[in-house]
């Protein structure tokens, strides 16, 4: 800190959290459905470009359908109930790391006992990130 900055790189990455986890708290239901409206439902192609929108699978018409509406309520409902990860984001990006597509989850009794998600380095090569995923979930598989 000093006279010209009266504040610590904490102090902004803190404010930046409290800010990104402000952004999900109780979403706009309506905006939710907007949202929706052009964006990819990724089942129906492994191409995003390809796939089927919200509103070309759920609502073609554009004359409001309860299945639309539906989905608009369950994609609600996981924004709501999302964990807040927002401190964990701010510091992957403030650290200029990459998280990875894939997370590493142990089960137990068909439920998620334990899940790390994992994020790199850019410099670190595919190779490498697969190397230490593999030797991760080893060690943990036989902590449990």
């Amino acid at each position: 800190m000093s006279a010209d900055q009266p504040y610590t790189d904490e102090d902004l990455r803190a404010e930046a959290a409290r800010q990104h986890a402000a952004l999900t708290e109780d979403p706009d239901f309506v905006g939710v459905g907007e949202g929706m409206e052009d964006g990819p439902v990724h089942s129906t192609s492994t191409d995003a470009d390809r796939a089927r929108t919200w509103e070309e699978l759920l609502d073609p018409e554009r004359d409001g359908t309860d299945a639309y509406e539906t989905a608009q309520q369950k994609i609600h409902d996981l924004i709501n109930n999302a964990a807040d990860v927002s401190k964990w984001a701010v510091d992957l990006g403030a650290d200029g790391l990459q998280p990875e597509d894939h997370a590493i989850t142990l089960d137990g009794d068909g439920q998620p006992l334990v899940r790390v998600h994992l994020a790199f380095h850019p410099g670190m090569d595919d190779e490498a990130r697969q190397g230490f995923a593999m030797h991760l979930a080893r060690v943990m598989a036989d902590a449990l």
